[in-house]
């Protein structure tokens, strides 16, 4: 008589092919040799392809060219690249030798620029000196911003600058020569007179002590001219169209003071101020 018995599925483990798992195991350390080995080819090639352009004549910074200065010469200029010679246009730092250029004094700003085949094409814009800063007892070339050039000497004879006082700076932590703000000050001053060349060059000196009123001295004139915070080449121009009617009236002039719209007003030296008739404004 038959027996029936139930199956058990662990018979069917027959049908698994554990060789086909082992070449699978095979297949991919074979890959992964081979790929190992690409990787290797490439690096190598990657490398020398690297050196040789690195390397490449045509990449090797040879020729510095200056545009854009004036006071300083191209030689100057070179020398604070000192050392950009030899290296290659692709890795060379441009930016921290841009900086070496702005710790000019002179330089206000600078560009170096990469031209093929191996030359560094620099373009230097030059601080303009607008006056001759006298602050404790020593003279400086102040520029357009009431910055600190250099310090004025007999290598700076050709420049016919007004001197500007009232510049110094208190004591302070900081050890800053220049107070900000009256350098701004003398900065604006200076500014518009500049606009019109002619009054420009009358002006001997300029104090700017008190911020709100500038004060100037003419070449042969020896009155204080006092021109406030604004309308300065206005106002100076006023003083000369007045001047002669002035010193018919007052001989020795100690100040003139321009700084209200109607009146101007004079103190004569050894004397007391006081309005002498409406301000005509002229100009040029």
């Amino acid at each position: 008589m038959p027996v029936s018995a139930p199956s058990d599925r662990r018979f069917r483990r027959a049908h698994v092919t554990p060789a086909r798992k082992r070449r699978w195991f095979a297949l991919s350390w074979w890959k992964a040799g081979r790929a190992a080995v690409l990787v290797a080819l490439l690096l190598c090639v990657g490398y020398r392809v690297t050196r040789d352009v690195l390397n490449a004549e045509v990449l090797t910074i040879t020729r510095i060219t200056v545009s854009g200065n004036s006071r300083l010469s191209k030689g100057e200029v070179v020398s604070l690249l000192d050392g950009i010679r030899s290296s290659n246009m692709l890795t060379v730092d441009i930016e921290s030798w841009r900086q070496k250029l702005l710790a000019s004094p002179w330089v206000a700003d600078a560009a170096i620029r990469r031209v093929l085949p191996g030359t560094v094409n620099v373009v230097i814009s030059e601080r303009q000196p607008m006056g001759i800063g006298r602050v404790n007892d020593d003279l400086y070339l102040i520029d357009d911003r009431g910055g600190i050039i250099d310090q004025y000497g007999p290598n700076y004879a050709e420049f016919d600058l007004p001197v500007i006082d009232g510049l110094a700076a208190a004591p302070r932590d900081n050890g800053l020569l220049v107070d900000e703000a009256r350098a701004a000050f003398a900065a604006r001053v200076l500014t518009a007179l500049q606009a019109r060349p002619a009054l420009a060059r009358r002006v001997s000196e300029i104090d700017v002590s008190d911020v709100r009123d500038a004060v100037l001295i003419l070449k042969g004139d020896t009155a204080l001219v006092r021109v406030g915070s604004e309308q300065f080449a206005e106002r100076l121009q006023s003083y000369l169209d007045l001047a002669p009617a002035l010193r018919e009236r007052v001989a020795a002039i100690d100040y003139v003071d321009l700084r209200f719209d109607e009146r101007v007003y004079v103190r004569p030296a050894q004397g007391r101020a006081g309005p002498v008739g409406p301000a005509r404004r002229g100009g040029n």
